[in-house]
């Protein structure tokens, strides 16, 4: 365990930190579930490593842009097929977070200096497994199926 989250103070036992790592970033989700399922991510904490950083505030609003894309894909990323069509056309169809789901998302930057490269791509891969990871810590249940929205999180269940 990182030896920041060991010494956070979490005011409930109901919000789980839980860890989820990729080439590139790594990220800690902080979730509860309630005791009918209902999932709530309350807070993301991220870091990446983006080489050189020009513009620091940029690069965090970036990663937190790529926790939208890979929160979204997680809960509600799913296609589905009715005659042989595409049921999700348009966004008015297909799920994405919107701002009063979106959970806070502190991003750190462990900029190596090594290389200049993407900042928002590789902290996508960490959305899913960190929240995937936390919902385990909460529940008891391992779920290994996505999307989350099609998912019965109850504990026990």
């Amino acid at each position: 365990m990182w030896p920041r989250i060991a010494s956070w103070p979490w005011s409930s036992k109901r919000v789980v930190p839980a860890s989820g790592v990729a080439v590139g970033g790594s990220g800690v989700a902080e979730v509860s579930v309630s005791s009918d399922g209902v999932l709530k991510i309350h807070k993301i904490t991220a870091a990446t490593n983006p080489g050189h950083v020009v513009n620091p505030a940029q690069v965090e609003r970036q990663v937190a842009g790529s926790f939208v894309y890979g929160l979204s894909a997680a809960l509600y990323g799913e296609i589905t097929l009715k005659d042989g069509a595409v049921e999700q056309t348009n966004f008015d169809s297909y799920n994405v977070m919107r701002m009063d789901e979106m959970p806070r998302v502190e991003a750190t930057l462990v900029p190596s200096g090594g290389f200049w490269g993407g900042v928002g791509e590789p902290t996508i891969a960490v959305a899913a497994p960190s929240v995937l990871n936390a919902i385990h810590k909460a529940t008891g249940k391992r779920v290994r199926i996505l999307p989350l929205m099609n998912q019965d999180l109850k504990k026990g269940a």
